[in-house]
């Protein structure tokens, strides 16, 4: 039996094969037991992945994705001038594994491919993973596996790591892309997800942006425009000093988790930075302090306390960073694990899932006194060779608040009641089978989201000033603050004149915080909002920034900037005619800097966040 085990990651693909009753291996491709997963499209339509088209980016950066699978929700890339579809690229990540394994095997297949995913992915992301397999050639016979449960076969692989029926483990995965956390228990006949929870906003990415800020500040006075333009670059020479300064900041990371500081090489005309560890540990805290806490409520959602649990499992690459064990150590009094390469876990966890197994959704460990012991089998969802159609929608992550910093005020977030009652987990548990059905049912009828036909003339206003075009556009704004029908205050000079809906939400200020607001506005036209957002921003001749933007089905562009001490930050919809305007007066009489503008709107205000 040849099975081979695929975790396609976000930043690097791993595989394993066993073949011929040895056992299991990873499968290297290029010489390297990790193959970056990302796509060039060629001139000639080709698709090139992995190292070469990481080499083959230097020369032309707009046609390069380092990490399709982050763009899992969006139907196309565009690439240079080339569209393809997602599916596209991530099959073609897994046909240059398909290639290598069957190089390796001598002209054959593999008899089974397992496939491994996020535990939070729904049907729809399934499916595109499922889709792109197959269009790479592999077999009819392919099991997905969800991460976390690959990650407790491989702990449970250890004799003497071994989870006895009835004990449960804490899967910490911090990849590149995301975070991902899970409670994993063991059964007489397999695995079964207690709990699960992540944070799509924190990975080795956002570590990564992170470092890029902060040697940002070191140098960037010496030449603003010109970092500006590295930050977002105007040409391709631009974009290849952007690229290989990403790769330099990336490197620096992974060598200060094993060296006390490093040296970041920038472009010229900037000097080279020294950073320290203890410079990254600071920059990175207080993110890695949310996804502990995340850990933390976690464990306490499937009923149990760290020092209950068989372990806590570090996977995922990001998990390296020696501040992470730190953290957990003091926080949960648990010394967590981490064998071999965490790049390497779950691939190598897959080949320990037998095919019997069970539903993937997250289920209840039955009582202990049923167990008769033995050796677990965690467990596998297996797909036959045909078709397979999606019945829900994407898992919804549930929201974290964000770090407050900037000075800037913080959108406040719902919280959620924790019960101290055992006994009410049965009752909350039927109420969840019971919203996941009306969920399954609504998400077959439809989104609820306006298409962007509807969008294109302003509709009727609900009570609080919002049409349901701008309610998409606000998210969670405009449940969470005070929201008032018409344009107030600086925004009304530059929005007063559209004749459509507009409202005013005002963010709380206080403690020394400056005072912000955000007002929405759905014009008649999309000529009448291109107007604004120049008259607003385009003139101005100080400190831009701009980038696209994508939440909430959206994707639109954002342009920040200041003006006499009022920051202003404009965003737009590339197919609608609403627009956001958010301005910033600062009580300290220090006028705000569009960059802390920027990362403001994409953590506070921007749809989705």
């Amino acid at each position: 039996m040849r099975v081979l085990s695929v975790d396609l990651g976000t930043s690097n693909t791993v595989a394993v094969l066993s073949a011929h009753g040895r056992p299991p291996r990873v499968v290297e491709v290029d010489g390297s037991a990790t193959m970056p997963s990302a796509v060039f499209a060629a001139e000639d339509g080709g698709l090139v992945v992995g190292r070469d088209a990481e080499r083959r980016a230097r020369l032309d950066p707009a046609r390069f994705e380092p990490n399709p699978k982050r763009r899992v929700d969006d139907t196309t890339l565009l690439l240079g001038n080339t569209v393809i579809t997602v599916t596209d690229a991530m099959a073609a990540v897994l046909q240059r594994v398909a290639d290598e394994t069957k190089r390796q095997l001598g002209g054959s297949m593999p008899d089974e491919v397992r496939l491994t995913h996020p535990a939070q992915w729904g049907a729809i992301r399934r499916n595109v993973l499922l889709s792109a397999a197959r269009l790479a050639g592999f077999g009819p016979q392919l099991t997905l596996v969800p991460e976390p449960v690959a990650a407790a076969a491989h702990f449970a692989s250890f004799p003497e790591r071994s989870l006895a029926p009835g004990q449960a483990l804490a899967v910490y995965d911090l990849g590149a892309g995301t975070f991902d956390v899970a409670v994993v228990g063991a059964t007489p006949s397999g695995f079964v997800v207690l709990a699960e929870n992540g944070l799509p906003d924190l990975g080795g990415l956002d570590v990564d942006h992170a470092l890029l800020v902060h040697v940002g500040r070191e140098v960037s006075y010496r030449d603003p425009s010109k970092w500006q333009r590295v930050l977002r670059p105007e040409s391709t020479a631009d974009r290849r000093a952007r690229r290989t300064l990403l790769e330099d900041v990336r490197a620096a990371k992974e060598a200060l988790s094993r060296h006390p500081q490093t040296e970041v090489p920038m472009p010229e005309p900037f000097d080279d930075v020294l950073v320290t560890r203890a410079e990254l540990e600071a920059l990175i805290r207080p993110s890695l302090l949310r996804s502990i806490e995340l850990l933390a409520d976690t464990i306490g959602s499937a009923g149990m306390s760290p020092e209950s649990l068989a372990g806590i499992y570090l996977v995922g690459g990001s998990s390296r960073i020696p501040l992470v064990a730190k953290l957990i150590s003091e926080r949960l009094r648990v010394v967590p694990t981490s064998l071999d390469q965490p790049e390497t876990a779950v691939a190598l966890g897959a080949h320990h899932v037998p095919q019997d197994g069970t539903s993937a959704r997250t289920g209840q460990l039955p009582p202990q006194e049923m167990y008769q012991g033995g050796v677990t089998a965690p467990y596998p969802t297996t797909v036959t060779n045909g078709p397979s159609f999606p019945t829900t929608g994407p898992q919804p992550v549930q929201h974290q608040a964000p770090p407050q910093y900037g000075g800037f005020p913080q959108v406040p977030q719902q919280q959620a009641k924790k019960s101290s009652k055992p006994m009410l987990i049965g009752v909350a548990a039927s109420i969840v089978v019971v919203l996941a059905v009306v969920l399954g049912i609504v998400l077959l009828n439809g989104s609820g989201l306006p298409s962007a036909s509807e969008c294109q003339k302003p509709g009727e206003a609900d009570p609080k000033g919002f049409s349901s075009c701008l309610r998409q556009l606000a998210g969670d704004v405009a449940d969470n603050v005070q929201c008032d029908p018409g344009a107030k205050g600086l925004a009304e000079n530059a929005l007063g004149r559209i004749q459509g809906v507009k409202v005013t939400c005002q963010l709380p200020a206080g403690n020394g915080a400056p005072t912000l607001t955000v007002t929405y506005a759905h014009a008649p036209s999309m000529e009448i909002v291109q107007d604004i957002a120049k008259n607003v921003v385009g003139d101005s001749r100080t400190e831009q920034v701009e980038a696209d933007w994508g939440g909430n089905g959206l994707t639109g562009h954002y342009q920040a900037t200041t003006n006499e001490g009022v920051g202003y930050l404009v965003f737009t919809v590339k197919d609608r005619p609403v627009l956001g305007m958010m301005t910033v007066i600062s009580t300290s009489g220090a006028a705000p800097k569009a960059n802390d503008l920027a990362d403001y709107f994409e953590r506070q205000v921007q749809p989705g966040t």
